[in-house]
């Protein structure tokens, strides 16, 4: 086994686990903030798209993550090279996803996250 295919699978396996939705802490510290800056980027353009711009940012952070952590993990792991990730595996991620979305989407309804001029006020 290669030492920098293993070196790289790692890595990349650890920045998926930062942001997939399998650790709970790692949510308020990398993936909220980084859909939050997603939905203030694009409420720079069209503010009332703050609040799906945020999901949205969420969702492909998880997705991100989820794909990542896989394709890492099977890098680092496996004895021969070989295409690391299947469909199957992505519907599979995308689904884990859509469910901690929720999570965001209520957090959003409830105002906990909104569009940085409205803390100002």
């Amino acid at each position: 086994m290669s030492w920098k295919r293993r070196s790289f699978g790692t890595l990349i396996g650890v920045i998926g686990f930062l942001l997939s939705p399998l650790s709970w802490w790692n949510d308020l510290l990398v993936n909220v903030p980084l859909a939050v800056g997603f939905g203030w980027l694009i409420a720079l353009i069209h503010p009332p798209a703050f609040e799906a711009a945020v999901v949205v940012g969420y969702w492909l952070t998880n997705i991100a993550g989820l794909v990542l952590l896989q394709y890492g993990a099977r890098s680092a792991l496996a004895r021969e090279a070989r295409p690391a990730y299947s469909w199957r595996a992505l519907m599979k991620d995308i689904a884990i996803s859509l469910l901690y979305t929720l999570l965001i989407v209520v957090l959003v309804k409830m105002k906990v996250l909104q569009p940085l001029s409205t803390y100002r006020q």
